[in-house]
């Protein structure tokens, strides 16, 4: 028989397709086993080089391999610090619908990394020029222009095996991309070899979990909000979620590209950048794939209420992760230690945390959810109270015995001086985030605990400043938005015959913008749809109180909100624009209002 209709790959003979029976990969390991990423000439091209303030850069071409007999190339960014040798490098893979990045290669480079940074999606690049180089897979497309390539096992056109295989998948094929661009860094005259890093957001965090599990060249990896494993799966205490099923056989896909499966290959130290409520990097399942790395040398970082981006403290963790685990100059606390109590005194549960107290301890915060659903549940502030020398306590009262329990602290940490990140304002603090605790409905009144806690009217006084919201843009004064989820949470949860009421000032005549969101992130319970209303600020000194019934909320169509049952988000704007309908003004006047109370008002009328 000829076999060579077999071959997908031409730069590697997997070993497999001398068996009697075509048969595909089964684990990790044996995807892998036939590649090797420094086999074949990187033929790397220049297109262009050019420097500024001691830094080169380099636009570049190399080689991937070639597929079905075609060739295929990659093009990227990398910078260095000019005149150095033997640094530490970093290699940045970008997130869907990006591209390789010039800022990231030069801020690393500024901080004495060479970068490079890959163009894996085939964007045009920055700055590119008629007739530039771009990044060509060939015969395949691992791009985001073949979305079913990231759940696929099943042969095709663009895909390698004519037989089920996780090689006929794009996040193989992005992987073998990623790893030659390892050996590009390697080659270099200015980097270290022995001390390479791998990091990216989102798709970028899910390839970088995938070339830290299959290649021990790694020695340090920071994804963020990405590679969260278990995907297939069921989350266990929210069974109405369905997940997305692969196109081919699940126990083959999971063993061979899920996350899980590589999180035991995983030898580099990691940092998980993360965002509690992250659509993508599922918190929980992050938790769960990060246990599977058996070093443990493991943190985390979480910024609270916030979905697939960080505030300067948590984004600031990844420059220092590196400056630890390839520089030296920088040493992580350890995880803050923490234990959940149900035998109380008052049968109210506690959780207690004991940072690691080498570093100066700034704050310390005690977060706690009842919700299943790790997207859109509302992350309350325990009231954190300092109990001891290195010991901090927050109650955490809760309705119901009946639904589950989710625990976890951040603890902030003093810096000796200014730190960066590429995407956020310098910071004097960095945060690390406990382990999670999750408490299944059935434990809770088993361990002991009781419902103690009553529903409340007022949603926020403020007092707190934006403790229990996510704010965007929040310096922009013409484009911020405030957004919370405790509407989602039982105990400020709006009732019928109730009205939504806000006490607010603002300095000049404006119209501000509140929309309610309905099924965020929950689309097993309906569609997710949008409703807004506009208040007439006057202005002045005066504060103004407005209120509203549920219908007084409509949608762009004119749909009426129902009830109050389904809203997952509030949020205040300047104003709301979907691209057909703009609601407000682009253009604010004056500072941004004061918000003075939200609370649920009975509607008497």
């Amino acid at each position: 028989m000829n076999w060579s209709f077999l071959i997908g790959i031409t730069f590697f003979l997997p070993a497999f397709v001398l068996a009697d029976e075509p048969k595909a990969p089964a684990t990790v390991k044996e995807l892998f086993a036939d590649f090797d990423p420094r086999k074949d000439a990187l033929d790397t091209k220049v297109v262009r080089e050019w420097q500024k303030d001691g830094i080169v850069y380099r636009y570049v071409t190399y080689h991937i391999g070639a597929f079905k007999r075609k060739p295929a190339r990659m093009a990227a960014f990398y910078a260095f610090p000019k005149e150095v040798k033997k640094l530490p490098a970093l290699l940045h893979l970008h997130g869907g619908g990006q591209r390789a990045f010039l800022h990231e290669v030069e801020f690393y480079a500024r901080r004495g990394y060479p970068c490079l940074s890959i163009n894996w999606g085939g964007r045009e690049m920055e700055e590119a020029k008629a007739g530039d180089p771009n990044t060509d897979w060939g015969a395949v497309d691992p791009t985001q222009e073949n979305v079913p390539g990231y759940f696929n096992l099943k042969p095709g056109e663009k895909y390698l095996d004519p037989f089920d295989s996780p090689r006929n998948n794009n996040w193989y094929l992005r992987t073998l991309g990623c790893r030659r661009g390892l050996t590009f860094l390697e080659q270099q005259p200015e980097v270290d070899p022995d001390k390479l890093g791998v990091y990216g957001h989102s798709m970028g965090g899910n390839l970088t979990v995938y070339v830290a599990g299959s290649d021990n060249r790694v020695k340090a990896a920071a994804p963020s909000v990405g590679g969260s494993g278990f995907r297939t799966q069921i989350w266990p205490l929210l069974s109405q979620y369905r997940p997305q099923t692969p196109n081919g056989d699940v126990k083959l896909f999971d063993a061979t590209i899920g996350f899980e499966s590589y999180a035991p290959h995983i030898t580099a130290p990691l940092l998980w950048l993360g965002a509690t409520n992250d659509f993508h990097g599922i918190m929980d399942d992050t938790y769960r794939t990060g246990e599977l790395i058996p070093h443990k040398n493991v943190r985390y970082s979480f910024t609270p209420h916030m979905n697939h981006r960080f505030t300067p403290e948590f984004a600031v963790t990844r420059p220092l992760w590196f400056d630890q685990h390839l520089k030296g100059s920088f040493t992580f606390p350890k995880t803050p230690e923490t234990h959940l109590i149900f035998e109380t005194k008052d049968a109210i549960p506690m959780l207690k945390v004991m940072p690691d107290s080498s570093q100066d301890v700034a704050e310390v915060h005690i977060y706690y959810s009842v919700d299943p659903d790790p997207r859109a549940r509302f992350w309350r502030s325990a009231e954190t109270k300092k109990a001891g020398k290195r010991l901090w306590t927050g109650k955490l009262p809760i309705l119901s015995v009946d639904k589950p329990l989710f625990a976890f602290a951040n603890v902030v940490y003093k810096l000796k001086q200014f730190e960066s990140e590429p995407h956020a304002r310098p910071t004097e603090r960095f945060a690390l985030s406990s382990m999670l605790h999750t408490v299944a409905p059935k434990d809770v009144a088993a361990n002991g605990a009781t419902a103690t806690d009553k529903a409340d009217p007022v949603i926020d006084d403020f007092t707190h400043g934006w403790r229990d919201w996510y704010r965007l843009s929040p310096d922009n004064p013409h484009h911020w938005e405030f957004s919370t989820r405790k509407l989602t949470d039982p105990k400020w949860q709006g009732q019928p015959g109730q009205r939504l009421t806000v006490e607010v000032q603002a300095e000049k005549p404006n119209e501000l913008v509140i929309v309610l969101t309905e099924n965020f992130f929950r689309q097993y319970r309906g569609k997710q749809k949008e409703f807004t209303a506009v208040v007439k600020l006057t202005g002045g000194r005066e504060s103004q109180t407005v209120m509203w019934e549920p219908k007084d909320f409509k949608t762009i169509d004119g749909e009426a909100l129902s009830s109050w049952s389904n809203v997952d988000l509030l949020s205040f704007h300047a104003y709301h624009d979907k691209g057909e309908k703009l609601i407000g003004s682009k253009s604010w006047a004056g500072p941004q209002p004061v918000f003075k109370k939200l609370w649920w008002q009975a509607n008497d009328r």
